[in-house]
């Protein structure tokens, strides 16, 4: 067991009395603040299954962290400090076991595993240290000259006990990622977990329970009846990735107590090939962005659309690309992952008849198989060209003027991503001009999402808010706006009597 700056447990915070047991990341950070917290704040606590938790248990829980929050610790820097490294230690201690259970729900295989889960948390978590203590600092701002003897300050303060709901698609990332932001900005959190992918769930109850006291950070089950049980109870942040109308059922919960929300959601992301593009990059590009993960990606390409001067080209290219990338037989590349379930998997198929193949087509029910699939001929009133594919399944359609690419995007929901593939920088800033999207990228697929320096997240139906990085601090802060005034230096132009001080009021607010 490792240590953990919690209350509530058996054992005490006194490393004296717990030889050979505690391990503090930051000891020269925790030296600094450990005389500053209660008497009775503890390491350790038991693990505690939660899966027959009731309604009244959750509702106990979250007393029990606003309680929790309500002690002012959670704000202290080094605190938030601390507990990030335990979650960053507690990552690495079980990578072993996360890749298992990855494996196990996704097919991934190690590498993909680390680069889109246990990688991407950890350069998060690193990131977010680093930069911690200057994005929590008050910020000044101007003092108009009516205000003077005022300063003016914003001050980031955390919004107390958030809800964090997670998907299945990257159950390991998106759970613990919108967490990292959480516990920057000082908040106390529950996180849900999906259902749908059980081994990774129970990886992550271990790994919370394993490092925080639950009146702190909790894990509830990924049972879909617990999703609706606490969104019963009254939250200050809901944080909710998942499908849009699903989503839509969250700011309606959320509505009863006025709690604000950031909704991850998803959309159809266009995928343009115009004709002066580098076919060989946009080929390789787009076969890696849209399967990995087995396409089971919110940002992937949903469909393609290729200038009909380059189709035939590109579309030998991205063959050739798939056997460089899967071999001529992806099921049985350890590479190539699995769909999460037999339920998506049905789904997935029934697709397939929904256009004619290009490449692949094949799937195989028993190893929840399908192979990676272009398609061609598609009705305009297909499943694959009205609702979210989320699946190794690549639309592919032809056009003869971009105008047309443009007008068919905008007619449709705003996407969270939109990729264009073109030499030219004029016709690329007239993409990025003319549609709308939550991101995008030129030239490249999905890179967008890596780069925590850029906030990621969608636009109208693909969601609102975003986090990453910088902005994932600010996302659960609330920029609470300070004036502090002169107790004797002021003005008494505003008060009364105001005789004629209206024409040099006008005068100052010109």
């Amino acid at each position: 067991m490792i240590s953990a700056p919690w209350r509530g447990s058996q054992k005490c915070l006194d490393k004296n009395t717990n030889p050979g047991n505690a391990i503090f990341p930051t000891q020269r950070i925790w030296n600094n603040f450990k005389p500053h917290l209660p008497a009775n704040c503890y390491l350790y606590h038991p693990i505690t299954n939660n899966d027959d938790m009731t309604t009244h248990d959750y509702h106990h829980l979250v007393n029990q962290q606003k309680a929790f929050f309500n002690e002012h610790i959670t704000r202290e820097i080094p605190f938030r400090l601390c507990a990030l490294d335990r979650l960053a230690e507690g990552i690495v201690t079980r990578e072993k076991q996360l890749n298992e259970a990855l494996h196990a729900d996704m097919g991934k295989s190690p590498f993909e595993s680390y680069v889109t889960e246990i990688g991407i948390l950890l350069h998060e978590i690193r990131m977010v240290k680093n930069h911690l203590q200057s994005w929590a600092r008050d910020r000044r701002r101007p003092t108009p000259l009516f205000l003077f003897g005022s300063k003016s300050r914003i001050h980031y303060e955390p919004y107390g006990c958030v809800l964090i709901i997670a998907p299945w698609n990257y159950p390991l990332q998106l759970a613990l990622s919108p967490l990292v932001g959480a516990i920057a900005a000082g908040n106390c959190a529950i996180v849900k977990p999906s259902g749908e992918a059980p081994h990774t769930t129970q990886a992550l109850q271990e790994l919370i329970d394993e490092c925080f006291e639950e009146e702190y950070i909790a894990m509830a089950d990924g049972r879909r009846e617990t999703t609706e049980e606490l969104l019963q109870e009254r939250f200050d942040y809901i944080f909710y990735t998942g499908g849009v109308e699903y989503g839509r059922h969250i700011m309606q919960a959320a509505a009863r107590h006025l709690t604000p929300v950031t909704l991850e959601l998803g959309g159809k992301s266009p995928c343009i090939v115009d004709d002066d593009a580098h076919l060989p990059t946009a080929a390789r590009r787009i076969v890696w962005g849209k399967f990995i993960n087995c396409g089971q990606t919110c940002v992937a390409p949903d469909y393609l659309l290729v200038h009909s001067r380059v189709e035939s080209r590109l579309i030998e290219l991205m063959r050739r690309e798939i056997v460089r990338q899967f071999g001529e037989d992806p099921q049985h590349n350890p590479d190539y992952p699995r769909i999460v379930n037999e339920r998506h998997f049905e789904r997935l198929a029934a697709l397939l008849s929904h256009g004619t193949p290009l490449c692949g087509g094949t799937c195989d029910p028993a190893d929840r198989y399908i192979a990676p699939t272009l398609l061609t001929d598609i009705d305009p009133q297909s499943p694959l060209l009205t609702d979210e594919i989320f699946g190794p399944i690549l639309p592919v359609m032809p056009f003869d003027d971009i105008d047309d690419c443009v007008e068919y995007i905008n007619q449709r929901e705003k996407p969270l991503a939109l990729y264009y593939f073109t030499r030219s920088r004029k016709r690329a800033r007239y993409m990025i001009q003319h549609t709308s999207s939550g991101g995008a990228c030129i030239n490249d697929t999905v890179m967008q999402v890596a780069n925590g320096h850029l906030p990621f997240g969608g636009i109208g139906n693909s969601g609102m808010g975003s986090y990453h990085g910088r902005t994932s601090f600010e996302t659960f802060s609330h920029q609470r706006s300070v004036v502090t005034s002169n107790q004797r230096l002021y003005s008494e132009f505003r008060f009364p009597p105001y005789g004629n001080k209206l024409k040099w009021l006008k005068r100052i607010l010109k």
